[in-house]
């Protein structure tokens, strides 16, 4: 949640069979990242975009490996990897425990369909684990922490659609960070960069569920719309709500701060649909 530029990167071909070209975030060209990273080759975002930085990160491997610096991630580069690129992601159940490209890419999906878990690592210690039980239960499947089959078919699914529209908390407002990869995390709503003070307004009508102190969301402000939809408001200097009580669209809900875990003054605006985070962008008017 901390207040940054947000950089688009150029998409490049990156791989052959084992890594098609992508337009946008491909969990396997997150896993190769988490990997390159792992040996200290590649230090940018693990965003699965296979641009510049990742196709340096590759010809160091290969050069390292002595392969043919071509920037194709095929057999032999896959194998250069090691150990964390034996198990391709849905050639075998994850668990508690295990470790691998295919936990990496497991930990992307989740986050994809709103369960992060932390820093993008390949090991699937306690925090996947609760994503992914969140994730099995928010899916209708057995939330037992193994992801089979069926979590790999939940996963291929559509992510949360956000079933109402609303309006954006903030007049005249500035982007900042979006939701999405960033760094080796993944940010889970937008940041929306203001002036200390600066008023913050519901985004829809709904009744107040949350007000007051969370962790790394400082101040924050929650509202349920119904329909399992939830807005959340937080980094907040001042909260002009109370929990229990049902406020209509535009109604004032605090104002702009920097508590909790925050750089600078900001508003992150989240939205949840039965739990899962979701892009706010999706349902803000243009």
């Amino acid at each position: 949640m901390r207040t940054r530029a947000f950089l688009a990167l150029p998409v490049l071909l990156v791989a052959a069979a084992a890594i098609p070209q992508a337009s946008a975030s491909d969990p396997r060209v997150a896993a190769l990242q988490v990997g390159l990273h792992a040996r200290g080759l590649y230090a940018g975002p693990i965003d699965g975009i296979t641009g510049p930085a990742t196709q340096k990160a590759i010809r160091k491997l290969q050069a390292r490996a002595r392969l043919e610096v071509d920037g194709v991630v095929g057999p032999k580069t896959r194998a250069a990897l090691g150990r964390f690129a034996r198990h391709r992601f849905g050639t075998r159940s994850l668990h508690l425990g295990n470790a691998g490209w295919d936990v990496a890419s497991l930990q992307f999906q989740l986050a994809e369909h709103g369960f992060p878990s932390g820093n993008f690592d390949g090991i699937l210690g306690p925090h996947i684990d609760s994503s992914l039980r969140r994730f099995q239960k928010w899916a209708g499947l057995k939330p037992d922490g193994v992801a089979g089959p069926a979590t790999f078919d939940a996963l291929a699914r559509p992510v949360a659609p956000i079933p109402l529209p609303l309006a954006w908390p903030l007049t005249a407002p500035v982007l900042g960070d979006r939701f999405g990869p960033r760094g080796e995390r993944w940010h889970g709503g937008l940041d929306l960069p203001a002036p200390l003070g600066t008023p913050v307004y519901a985004a829809r009508s709904g009744e107040v569920v949350w007000s007051g102190w969370r962790g790394d969301y400082g101040l924050l402000v929650t509202v349920a719309h119904g329909h399992g939809e939830r807005s959340m408001y937080g980094h907040l200097s001042r909260i002009d709500v109370r929990v229990g009580v049902w406020i209509g669209e535009g109604v004032r809900i605090g104002l702009v701060g920097a508590t909790g875990d925050a750089t600078g003054p900001h508003l992150h605006f989240e939205v949840r649909v039965r739990g899962a985070a979701v892009d706010p962008l999706r349902a803000l008017p243009n």
